[in-house]
C-alpha cells in the first residue's frame, strides 16, 4: 500500500519566508525609529527656537548690563568669523542691537580683526610644514557722552603643520582652526563686557 505523498508546494512558508518576513518586520521598524528620531530633533529645534525669541539665554552666557541692552556694534568686515560670531553672541546674551548709532545706548567699536600667518619650520626642500596663526581683536566701548570700556586687546595663538600631499585637508583644518580661535576670542570679550559697568 502506498500513501500519498505530500505536495511540497502547499505546504506554506517555511525558513527562507520566515527570513524575508523578518527583514520586512526589520525594516519597517528602522523606518519607524528613523521618523520618531526626526520627529524628536525637530521638536527639539522648534522648543530652542521658541527659547531664544522669549530671551531665554544658553547655560554659560553672562547677561549684559543695562547700558549695552541696545548697542550698534561697529566693525570694519561684518564677515570675518569673529564679527558673525561676535554678533549673534550679543543677540544671544539678550542685546537688541540697533541699525543706527544715534538709537543705542551704547557702540561696540571693533577697532582691529586681524588673522596672520607665521612660518615656523620649512621642509629640505624649503617648504613649509609648520605654522602658526595668531588671531587679534581690539574693541572698545563708547557710550552716549563717555567712554564705558577702553579698548581692549585679545589675542590668541595657534599652530598646525602643513603636507604637500594633503593640502586641501591642511586647508580645511586652518579654515577650522580660524573659526575655533574666533570662538575663543568672542567668548573671552563677552566675559569682558559683561562686567562693564
Amino acid at each position: 500500500m502506498s500513501w500519498p505523498r505530500a505536495d511540497p508546494r502547499g505546504a506554506g512558508p517555511g525558513p527562507a519566508g520566515s527570513v524575508e518576513l523578518s527583514d520586512a518586520s526589520a525594516l519597517r521598524g528602522r523606518r519607524a525609529s528613523a521618523a520618531a528620531l526626526g520627529a524628536l530633533r525637530m521638536l527639539a529645534a522648534a522648543i530652542l527656537l521658541e527659547l531664544c525669541a522669549c530671551g531665554f539665554r544658553l547655560a554659560g552666557s553672562e547677561p549684559l548690563p543695562p547700558v549695552l541692552a541696545r548697542p550698534y556694534l561697529s566693525v570694519k568686515d561684518p564677515y570675518t568669523d569673529f564679527a558673525r560670531e561676535f554678533e549673534q553672541q550679543l543677540k544671544s546674551s539678550g542685546a537688541r542691537l540697533q541699525p543706527l548709532r544715534q538709537d543705542a545706548t551704547a557702540t561696540i567699536e571693533v577697532t582691529k580683526d586681524l588673522v596672520e600667518q607665521r612660518t615656523l619650520s620649512v621642509s629640505a626642500r624649503n617648504i613649509p610644514t609648520d605654522y602658526e596663526l595668531t588671531y587679534t581683536v581690539t574693541f572698545a566701548v563708547h557710550g552716549p557722552d563717555a567712554e564705558v570700556l577702553a579698548p581692549q586687546t585679545i589675542t590668541l595663538s595657534r599652530d598646525y603643520s602643513f603636507e604637500e600631499n594633503v593640502l586641501l585637508a591642511k586647508e580645511h583644518e586652518a579654515d577650522i582652526l580660524r573659526a575655533q580661535m574666533a570662538r575663543d576670542l568672542v567668548a573671552m570679550a563677552m566675559r569682558r563686557l559683561a562686567r562693564v559697568k
